[in-house]
């Protein structure tokens, strides 16, 4: 039987490697984690004799397939929770993250398949993210940052890298959501900031939100 803390350390390897592949530090996942390296090593020795992980001293760890098998369905869960709460219970995009960490570790597959059953099967939640599968595929995505867009190039938004409450607010704020279309006017070379057209203004956005926006090139 897996517990909470264990999926939520298996979770957080997962999003620090390459689809749970890459080797990670257990300084890293400290960080993340919010606790003591130490900690995170007594953690990944559980895992590892769960065969969740493989961990290799002063090397790091990585997952199994039986753990990527775990974060894949966790993030499922977790995007799923996210596209109910916006889309039948009028949560905003930005109050949804909190809500879907704990609901993401209810074990009824019966409860999740059915719940991706009366969403109609999505395949992005609302800050843009896959969904994987059942079966643990994710659709591809093709996606850049604004902050290497390309200047006089129109770009409609497909996602979020950053899904803090404070900086969808601060999208909220600037009518920037899903879908929104925009045109990149002129990137300063001083500080990187973006000029861009919208629907409703022209606006300029610092290099921490333009690094954070994912976007679609619209050809013609």
């Amino acid at each position: 039987m897996i517990t909470l803390t264990e999926e939520n350390y298996i979770k957080t390897i997962y999003h620090l490697s390459t689809n749970g592949e890459k080797t990670v530090n257990t300084n890293a996942i400290a960080e993340v984690m919010q606790t003591k390296a130490s900690s995170v090593t007594d953690m990944i020795k559980k895992l590892s004799e769960k065969n969740y992980a493989d961990y290799k001293k002063y090397q790091g760890v990585t997952l199994t397939e039986d753990g990527r098998r775990v974060a894949v369905n966790i993030i499922r869960k977790h995007r799923l929770w996210e596209v109910f709460l916006v889309e039948k219970l009028n949560f905003s995009w930005d109050e949804v993250h909190e809500v879907a960490e704990h609901l993401e570790h209810i074990k009824s597959d019966k409860l999740v398949d059915e719940l991706d059953a009366f969403l109609e099967f999505p395949t992005y939640d609302p800050h843009g993210d896959p969904i994987p599968d059942k079966e643990g595929n994710f659709k591809p995505l093709e996606k850049i940052v604004l902050a290497k867009a390309e200047v006089g190039a129109t770009y409609k938004c497909i996602g979020v890298d950053d899904t803090s409450s404070n900086f969808l607010k601060y999208l909220d704020s600037n009518k920037i959501a899903l879908g929104t279309i925009m045109k990149v006017l002129h990137k300063e070379p001083f500080d990187h900031s973006v000029k861009l057209a919208l629907e409703h203004a022209e606006i300029v956005v610092s290099y921490s939100v333009a690094k954070n926006l994912y976007l679609k090139k619209i050809e013609g």
